[in-house]
């Protein structure tokens, strides 16, 4: 026998799922980023839900300036996401980022190529977060620079948080921020708490951090947000869904207000 065999059309006819049958949400990482896709395999139970992503240019180090130069990337990043149906949430992973860019402008530019998608992010996320969590006074603790985590602390104070201590690690490269050690990063929440504050927020989406919350939470004795941690919440919401069983921390025992 040579040459290869004709091709016959099957006799099954294909069926399809409908397309309700899995939620896709989407996501935007930096280039750079390490640590978000693992945490949402932690988090989205794969049998009933989809992440889909795409990534953006991005050099650090990772100060207010570099940041800001991600926004006029959000609209191509997201237009690459807009083929995909039924989209319930599209998440911009990357926090201090959103700080320095705005939910709005954030919202703006996804909204150019995938209107009407709900946009999160995870700063704005955190904030829904600690509303449905009651709490009202916080630590803040992130992996930044001091230049890089002020804004933070000035974005939560604005919005009406009251932020009883923050504390940086002083790192650069976000990069680097994925490859903390994880008694490190317990160590550092214990030294940054204040027992005047009601919660903890360890930000960056880079910080593998969110593994540790159930443990945190029992150290402290308060609630502990992170960045992956509130995003993904708030991204199951819009879709309709309980995270994976397992999927430790109090935020996913309650609903965003």
């Amino acid at each position: 026998m040579t040459g290869a065999p004709e091709v016959r059309h099957s006799a099954v006819e294909a069926g399809f799922e409908p397309r309700e049958a899995v939620a896709r949400l989407g996501m935007i990482l930096l280039a750079t980023d390490l640590t978000s896709e693992r945490d949402a395999a932690r988090v989205i139970p794969a049998e009933r839900a989809a992440v889909h992503v795409t990534r953006i240019a991005y050099d650090n180090p990772t100060t207010p300036e570099t940041l800001r130069e991600t926004a006029p990337r959000l609209a191509d990043a997201a237009a690459l996401l807009a083929p995909v149906p039924g989209l319930k949430a599209i998440c911009y992973s990357c926090t201090s980022a959103a700080i320095e860019i705005g939910d709005a402008g954030i919202a703006e530019a996804i909204g150019k190529a995938c209107p009407g998608v709900p946009v999160v992010t995870p700063p704005g996320a955190a904030l829904e977060a600690f509303r449905a969590l009651g709490v009202r006074r916080i630590n803040l603790l992130t992996p930044y620079l001091p230049q890089t985590t002020a804004p933070m602390a000035a974005h939560f104070a604005a919005a009406g948080l009251q932020v009883a201590n923050a504390e940086c690690l002083g790192i650069e490269d976000d990069r680097d921020m994925a490859r903390v050690r994880d008694g490190d990063i317990v160590a550092a929440a214990q030294a940054a708490d204040r027992p005047d504050a009601e919660g903890l927020f360890i930000s960056c989406t880079a910080l593998p951090a969110l593994g540790l919350i159930p443990e945190l939470e029992r150290l402290l004795g308060k609630p502990v947000v992170t960045s992956n941690q509130a995003s993904l919440w708030r991204m199951l919401h819009h879709a309709g869904l309980a995270p994976r069983e397992g999927a430790g921390g109090r935020l996913f025992e309650v609903s965003p207000a």
